[in-house]
């Protein structure tokens, strides 16, 4: 007799690892979880300045375990760097834009060799919720030759825009860095065949609330991303659909 367990018992669990490490990007300790162990990688990005448990404990992640316990799918919840960017009102607004690409560098330097090493599936899917959506975009369309797929539901995809009860992030100040990092400006001045060709390979799907206060921003982002041939779904659900209640639904649906 084996110490394996059996099939149906491992069906029916969803692994959940805890990991932390020291960024060399971050200067600090960064977290995140890991459910499931294989299956496509999906790094989950997180809602505005949230912590890596919040889809966990808003019950998102459970709404995906049939697909995470089967192997089919792993998903990657990582801790936001909102609040030292973004959200850094310390620091002058060309500064935060430095910050996020710190972040911006974690994921691309440390969190996926992470995943690489231990998941050998090279369908990597970046997603997220609110902001989350907006690093999921930002990310997969500037680095598209690593994913496969993007799911972005209820972003914003340019914050520099002011809306009721969502300010500019970078309180009128701009520059090149700044430019690059907003997929709704970027994306409909693409003029690099190889990167238009990247970008139109990946599985692209935005979803927002017909009353959510980003629903213009993600008009606009759909007609550029049409505009540039850039196959995709675009789907606006009734309501706002801004909620965990709603995110719940979508990723069964989408990711």
């Amino acid at each position: 007799m084996t110490g394996n367990i059996p099939l149906m018992q491992q069906v029916n669990e969803m692994q959940r690892q805890y990991h932390t490490w020291f960024s060399t990007w971050m200067k600090r300790d960064m977290e995140l979880l890991v459910f499931g162990h294989a299956g496509k990688p999906v790094i989950f990005f997180p809602t505005r300045t949230a912590r890596f448990y919040d889809y966990e404990d808003w019950k998102v992640i459970e709404a995906l375990k049939p697909q995470i316990a089967a192997g089919q799918m792993q998903v990657i919840c990582l801790d936001s760097a909102d609040k030292d960017s973004f959200y850094n009102k310390d620091i002058s607004p060309a500064e935060r834009i430095l910050k996020h690409e710190l972040f911006e560098k974690y994921v691309l330097f440390e969190v996926i060799p992470f995943i690489k090493e231990t998941n050998k599936n090279p369908n990597l899917i970046s997603a997220g919720c609110s902001l989350g959506a907006y690093h999921a975009v930002n990310l997969a369309f500037r680095y598209p030759h690593l994913f496969k797929k993007v799911v972005a539901l209820s972003g914003r995809y340019d914050i520099t825009i002011t809306l009721p009860f969502f300010a500019d992030l970078f309180d009128g100040y701009r520059d090149e860095n700044i430019y690059l990092h907003m997929p709704s400006q970027y994306v409909p001045n693409i003029q690099s065949p190889q990167i238009l060709r990247l970008i139109k390979k990946l599985e692209i799907t935005i979803v927002i609330g017909e009353d959510d206060a980003f629903l213009e921003n993600n008009k606009q982002f759909d007609e550029a991303l049409t505009s540039k041939g850039i196959n995709h779904a675009f789907y606006i659900w009734k309501g706002e659909a801004h909620k965990a209640q709603y995110w719940i639904e979508m990723v069964k649906l989408y990711l």
